[in-house]
């Protein structure tokens, strides 16, 4: 059942890393527009300040990279909602280090979080997906399409994301799924802090990213969140395949 004629408001959309940044505002955006919206993070407390003030945003602590946590995660929207419209695959981490400095410790948790966990939790989410003629919704990075020393693995883990994207949109597309991404690029987020960043190395990496953006200046949640919404809109139903950056020319320049 395709859902291109339906409105926006009764829809159900699971949000991960809905916690903090692009996702807690993703996940306020579909509320506001009257979505059902399951939050999904690793801790209740920043899920609950999404929540605040929003009735229609539902919080789900889940590690999405444990064993049989994708299938709970989208059971817990059948179960609360009946159905489900939209994924977005928001979450992911970053821990930078340079080639020669790689370990398991560093390269396995993004591994884990930034790509594995997206493809099992597409995985689970397909039967209702195709039932409601769904849209998922990936979370990139611009930066991951050009040259990034020092950070090349998270990188890696997004551009490999891109590439399903578009390699799903068209395995999908005869079960009336569309597949998008949004690729952000320096946007207002507490990245830096779950990075351990000073706040010194935090102004440097600020520098350089105002000294690459063409709008020169730092992009907000609100405005990675507008994006996903409309691409995962039933206004955007012929639209699938596309890496969409939202990055103040970053990509470009």
């Amino acid at each position: 059942m395709n859902n291109s004629n339906a409105t926006r408001s009764g829809r159900v959309v699971i949000v991960t890393g809905g916690g903090t940044g692009i996702g807690r505002a993703t996940a306020r955006a579909f509320a506001e527009e009257g979505a059902q919206v399951l939050a999904v993070g690793r801790r209740i407390a920043p899920l609950d300040e999404t929540a605040a003030g929003h009735d229609r945003i539902t919080p789900l602590v889940a590690d999405i990279t444990a064993q049989g946590e994708p299938e709970r995660i989208v059971e817990t929207a059948l179960k609360t909602h009946g159905r489900l419209d939209v994924l977005v695959n928001n979450a992911g981490i970053v821990s930078a280090a340079a080639l020669g400095t790689l370990t398991p410790e560093v390269i396995e948790p993004q591994i884990a979080t930034n790509l594995i966990a997206p493809i099992l939790l597409t995985q689970a989410a397909l039967p209702p997906l195709e039932t409601s003629g769904g849209v998922i919704v990936n979370v990139s990075t611009s930066v991951g399409q050009r040259a990034w020393p020092g950070n090349s693995l998270y990188a890696a883990t997004k551009t490999a994301l891109e590439l399903l994207t578009r390699s799903w949109a068209v395995e999908l597309a005869p079960r009336g799924i569309r597949v998008a991404a949004v690729a952000p690029g320096a946007i207002d987020t507490p990245i830096g802090e779950h990075q351990g960043l000073t706040p010194e190395r935090m102004a440097e990496v600020r520098k350089w990213q105002l000294a690459n953006t063409p709008l020169s200046r730092i992009g907000r949640p609100e405005e990675g969140a507008w994006a996903i919404a409309r691409l995962a809109s039933p206004q955007a139903s012929f639209i699938t395949g596309v890496i969409l950056p939202v990055d103040g020319g970053a990509v470009v320049a």
